[in-house]
Parts: C-alpha cells; sequence; structure tokens
C-alpha cells in the first residue's frame, strides 16, 4: 500500500492541498481550511453501505460499495480525484480514520490513474484531535490579554493590526452583537475551531507565546468558543479601548449599514437592499425584550425611517439616530456595568494608538 503522512503539524503550517474523500455530509458537519470534497460515496450511498454493513458485516458492504460505484459513475470520480493529484503533486488525501475509503482511493489512482498519491494516516479524527491538543496546549502555555471596550470601539480594527491578534469573530464570521450577522453565513462550530486552531499554531511557529483577543461571550453567533479558551478569558487581564460616542456612530454606520448593504448587494443584486433591510430589523427585533417596549418601539420608528430615506436617495445619515439611542440606552449601560465588574483586571486604558502601543510593548516584553 502506497504511503501513509502523520506530520499535522507540517500539514497546517504549510496549507498542504488536502481532497477529502468523506461524504458530503460528513464534509459539512466539519472539515479543513482549504480542503476540496472529493469523495467515494455521496450521502445516499455512504447510508446503503452503512446500512449493510449493520445488518450483514463488513465483506458484505465492501461488495455493495463496489456495485455502487462503478462504471461511469467510478471513472469520473477516479478523474476527478487524478484532476486535483495533477493540479496539487505535494498534496494528500484522507478520510475519516484514514481506513478503508481513503485506502481505496488511493489504490484506485494508482491502478486507473497511474498515480501514486499519499494518504493522511488517522484521517480526518486525527487531524481534529491534533488542533483540538493544539488549542488546550496553547491555553495552558501562552499568555493572553483581553481587548475590552464599549461597542463601537473598534476593537477588531486594533486586533487585526497586531501579529498577535486573533480575530475571533473574522474565523466566526460573525460581528459578535445581536447585530453582528454577515451576509454570509457562519461556518460550522467545528470548522469555527479549526480555523482558531491553525491561527494559533501558524503564530506559535513563527514565536509568539502572547495573544490577545477580544473580550466575548461564550457564543460569537452561533459559534461557541472552545470551553478551555472561554473559562481561561475568565480571569486573563484586559486592556480597554476608548473612543468617543461620535466615533462609535460612525464605525458602527459604516460596519452595520454601508459595509453590511454592500455585502448584500453584493451577492443578492437588485434584492439586496431588501434583504439588508430584513436583517436589520430583525437584528433590532431580536432584542426587543431587553429593550422594552416602549424603546424598541422608539427605536423601530427611527430604523424604519433610516431604511425608507436610504432607500430613496441613498443617504444613511438618518441611521444615526438610532445608533445612538441604542448606544446611550441599551449597549452603554450594559458595558458599563461589565467593565465595573472586570475593573480588577484592567491594567489599561486609552484610545485606539496608546492601546495599539501598549499592547506592541507589552508582547515584545513577553517574547
Amino acid at each position: 500500500m502506497s504511503a501513509q503522512f502523520t506530520d499535522y503539524r507540517d500539514l497546517f503550517l504549510n496549507d498542504r492541498p488536502m481532497m477529502d474523500a468523506r461524504a458530503p455530509i460528513e464534509f459539512i458537519k466539519g472539515s479543513f481550511p482549504g480542503v476540496v470534497n472529493l469523495p467515494l460515496m455521496n450521502d445516499s450511498e455512504r447510508q446503503r453501505v452503512g446500512t449493510c454493513y449493520k445488518e450483514q458485516g463488513q465483506q458484505a458492504a465492501i461488495v455493495m460499495g463496489h456495485q455502487l460505484v462503478s462504471g461511469a459513475i467510478k471513472a469520473e470520480r477516479i478523474q476527478a480525484w487524478a484532476d486535483f493529484a495533477r493540479a496539487h503533486p505535494d498534496g494528500y488525501l484522507y478520510c475519516f480514520r484514514g481506513g478503508l475509503r481513503s485506502q481505496i482511493v488511493q489504490q484506485w489512482l494508482k491502478d486507473e490513474a497511474g498515480i501514486d498519491y499519499p494518504r493522511v494516516g488517522g484521517g480526518y479524527k486525527a487531524m481534529r484531535t491534533f488542533l483540538l491538543q493544539t488549542l488546550d496546549q496553547a491555553v495552558a502555555q501562552c499568555d493572553f490579554v483581553l481587548l475590552g471596550g464599549m461597542t463601537g470601539t473598534g476593537k477588531t480594527e486594533v486586533l487585526t493590526q497586531l501579529r498577535n491578534g486573533l480575530d475571533l469573530e473574522g474565523h466566526a464570521n460573525h460581528r459578535g452583537s445581536s447585530f453582528g450577522k454577515r451576509a454570509t453565513g457562519q461556518p460550522s462550530n467545528i470548522d469555527f475551531e479549526n480555523r482558531l486552531a491553525v491561527d494559533v499554531l501558524k503564530k506559535r511557529s513563527r514565536g509568539i507565546e502572547q495573544f490577545v483577543l477580544e473580550d466575548e461571550s461564550r457564543m460569537v453567533g452561533s459559534c461557541a468558543l472552545p470551553l478551555p479558551l472561554f473559562q481561561g478569558m475568565q480571569r486573563f487581564p484586559m486592556v480597554w479601548l476608548e473612543d468617543s460616542l461620535e466615533g462609535r456612530v460612525e464605525r458602527i454606520l459604516r460596519d452595520y449599514v454601508v459595509d453590511l448593504c454592500a455585502e448584500f448587494v453584493d451577492l443578492h443584486g437588485e434584492e439586496g437592499f431588501g434583504l439588508f433591510a430584513e436583517r436589520l430589523l430583525a437584528s433590532l427585533n431580536n432584542v426587543q425584550k431587553r429593550l422594552g417596549g416602549e424603546r424598541h418601539r422608539r427605536m423601530l420608528v427611527l430604523m424604519e425611517d433610516a431604511l425608507a430615506e436610504q432607500a430613496r436617495s441613498g443617504s444613511v445619515a438618518l441611521h444615526r439616530g438610532w445608533i445612538e439611542g441604542l448606544l446611550r440606552e441599551y449597549y452603554d449601560p450594559m458595558y458599563a456595568f461589565q467593565r465595573e465588574k472586570k475593573g480588577l483586571r484592567i491594567e489599561f486604558a486609552g484610545g485606539r494608538d496608546e492601546v495599539f502601543e501598549y499592547l506592541r510593548e507589552r508582547s515584545q516584553r513577553a517574547g
């Protein structure tokens, strides 16, 4: 049998091309950045083989698998694998545990296309375990500092400019608040964890042993932070980013109105603005209970007027009304309470330039 490869660190550090031979339903639940799904069996074929395995045993299941994937179907799949292998001669293939499916793909590639292509020993399961261990080890071994601040202070902007920043919201494709949904969907929770782990692995390989990450709740949209990391975040020291109310309103206007609207229009064309408006209104309705009836009705009128004006003239100026109202009456009191509760952990507070410089010098001291 052809070569197996088990240097998982090398695979992720060097972004080795990989093809995943699992069924699409398995791939959707969780995979790795940049991996291509080229399955041995589709979902229905896998289900039938699995049922056969339970009822009649392994040998009967193998026979059924060969019957289902034969003739033109087999030739088409081998062609897809061969195309990938030729395009990525430095790549690898894998299945769930590095067992029968990847062995069959490997053998067929060699027999039918003359390509000797290596597979990942232990498969998806072993690589996933390696990445989870990578996160656990980082939490245990590295120094972490949280970046806190009121809504709209630009924490993500600071994080993405730091060589040791971990952008949790970027990996989750979500801005973190009730209004944080993007036009494009979020990754599965497994994909989110895998992306974060690869980021940590690459940064540690460059000698980074201190990380800065935003002070988040356990959930970033639908993505849950790994529990050891979230538990650590309850004790990590904190730096607090400050900005004026005016500056925060303008940043939120840009991120949650101008940029989000553009995302929807890019994705959906003429229907984009309507979908953007629906999303904004739904986000406000999500916090209706916490706002209370009277406040929610006031903000809703302001938002509806702003959307109507934006649709009519393209002007976004009226959006400042509900943004400032939400900050003053809802988000700021909540964050002020959080700051007071976490006050003993705050080791520095300041504006964007001061915080950036402090965090940069802090990482140099740690290095």
